[in-house]
């Protein structure tokens, strides 16, 4: 998930769903507090206007937390990656893991409609539609033919999802995919209203036409400010929500953004609300809190573009890079220097070991100055360059990227002497720039689309739709595909040990540090579940009188 969408948040409650739901709400108790007479939500998570809430454009964590509360698919998934009932309310498969037949409930649109395995298979293969080039198509490769008809060498009807009946879905993948059940959660294989989208293309574009299955709808959408999100009265576990509104401003900078917290104009909000100066003052005094987030902040280089392209080049502005200064003198939320581009939080399945724990270290957190010279330099002559280009670093609209992006231009003025420039743009330009190839190199941001190291690796495998810095290597994508054709899950953490090993070398991407979940939330908020990986749920939050 284009996480930044991307990035982080408060802690709530880390267990089950279905039993988080029911614990933060005391089962129907308030056990919080008395329930004030006004529950209407207000939160800062959102800097602009999304690049959509319909589940086949949104590609970040801003479009991903307004998916979240408006859509819900075949599982929802607790903190371990471990799916449990949603709109399926139990699925079985066979001994190779290769054939999955869901079952649905009786559940509705919101506009009353019923929502149906059609919808499903409607949603799957409209994703993999080449005619709709979506972003996220590659998640549907596992399905039986899903990357040839993405790829116009297959037909519709030849893709492995399809509706038996009204309540049953017969999924068949290519491959035995471990993960393929909470993946069901991501936003890429939600279901959209098919005759609803038939009839209107534009359909996710306004708030009068929007139709969603989830706790909440969309009661209105003024672009470039605000949206506000009402309880779904067709939700199946509508008695549930007690929430009656959300109200999300887009809060364009975390000065502001923090004003309105303090003032009480905000009830909630994530790092886009708090400036990173006040990060280790606000830490201390518990007004905010930070712990480990499963993310990864790095820089991206455009490896179609000299002199980017050359591996000494992007290798030599990593090592000047001094991460350690980086998080305790700009970002200062407890995050860590980054050695790898998979993060912390992520388990071996086969050891129980951590995975940052099972390689060598990539990178050294002290810039190595000498070696980043001598590689700048052979790498320029081997593109029969005399000087380095003039280069430009881009980064979306935020004080934090800002500082970031600052200290940055500093450390490569510093340690390789090359001066760059740098340019910030508004959310929506800033993906269009990256996925179109038109820039040199930018920041970037990682949360895990589900919970398996292959959502860090296969975003860079050659046709990826995520993969910005336009990578190819044969031997990477020959041992993901390895360890994407296996459900041995030693095989396949090898296999992607040795992918990364490759990453880290060739560094298309070069990670800076791993993310804390920064967020504040008012002492009147319950109830909101908020999971490692970034997902936000305000399906059970509450407010009580204060």
């Amino acid at each position: 998930m284009k996480k930044s969408k991307w990035m982080p948040r408060v802690v709530a409650v880390f267990t089950v769903l279905s039993m988080v739901f029911l614990a933060a709400c005391g089962g129907g108790s308030n056990a919080g507090g008395e329930l004030a007479d006004k529950q209407v939500l207000t939160i800062g998570n959102v800097a602009s206007e999304p690049p959509g809430v319909d589940p086949m454009k949104a590609q970040d964590s801003q479009s991903g937390l307004l998916v979240n509360q408006l859509m819900v698919g075949l599982v929802k998934v607790d903190k371990e990656g471990n799916p449990h009932p949603a709109l399926a309310t139990k699925w079985e498969s066979n001994k190779e893991q290769t054939e999955f037949t869901f079952h649905l409930r009786d559940a509705k649109w919101s506009n009353g409609d019923p929502v149906t395995a059609h919808d499903f298979e409607y949603a799957w293969k409209r994703m993999l539609d080449p005619k709709n080039a979506a972003v996220y198509a590659y998640q549907l490769f596992y399905l039986k033919n899903g990357e040839k008809y993405n790829a116009g060498k297959a037909k519709a009807e030849d893709v492995g999802v399809k509706a038996v009946d009204d309540k049953t879905l017969k999924v068949t993948l290519e491959r035995p995919t471990p993960y393929f059940v909470n993946l069901t959660n991501f936003y890429a294989l939600l279901p959209v209203p098919k005759k609803v989208v038939e009839k209107n293309k534009d359909w996710a574009t306004e708030a009068k036409s929007f139709v969603c299955n989830g706790p909440f709808k969309l009661k209105s959408w003024e672009h470039d400010s605000k949206m506000v999100l009402e309880k779904n009265p067709h939700y199946y576990d509508a008695k549930k929500v007690k929430l009656d509104e959300i109200n999300v401003p887009f809060v364009k900078d975390q000065q502001t953004g923090w004003q309105m917290y303090q003032a009480g104009e905000l009830d909630f909000g994530d790092k886009n609300i708090i400036p990173l100066d006040l990060v280790p003052s606000k830490l201390k005094s518990g007004e905010i809190t930070a712990p480990k987030q499963i993310a990864s902040y790095g820089v991206e280089f455009n490896t179609k573009k000299k002199p980017f392209n050359n591996k000494k080049v992007r290798q030599a502005f990593s090592l000047a890079i001094d991460r350690d200064s980086l998080v305790k003198n700009v970002t200062k939320g407890g995050q860590a220097p980054a050695n790898g581009w998979v993060p912390w939080g992520m388990y071996n399945p086969v050891t129980k070991n951590e995975w940052i724990k099972e390689h060598g270290k990539y990178i050294d957190p002290k810039p190595q100055v000498n070696e980043a010279k001598k590689l700048l330099q052979e790498g320029l002559k081997e593109e029969g360059l005399k000087e380095m280009p003039e280069v430009t670093y881009i980064y979306n609209t935020d004080d934090g990227h800002k500082k970031i992006a600052e200290a940055l231009q500093q450390m490569w003025k510093k340690n390789l002497g090359v001066d760059v420039k740098v340019n910030n743009m508004e959310w929506k330009v800033f993906l269009e720039k990256k996925h179109s190839g038109d820039f040199d190199f930018s920041r970037t941001g990682w949360l895990p689309d589900y919970n398996d190291p292959m959502t860090f690796l296969d975003m860079y495998q050659t046709g990826s739709g995520q993969n910005d810095p336009k990578f190819s290597n044969k031997k990477y994508d020959e041992l993901l595909n390895k360890a994407k054709n296996t459900g041995d899950q030693k095989v396949r953490f090898d296999a992607m040990h040795k992918a990364e090993d490759i990453l880290m070398d060739e560094l298309p991407v070069a990670p800076l540090y791993w993310y804390t979940d920064l967020s504040a939330q008012k002492d009147n908020v319950k109830g909101v579940v908020q999971l490692p990986d970034d997902n936000t749920y305000f399906e059970h939050a509450y407010i009580t009188e204060e």
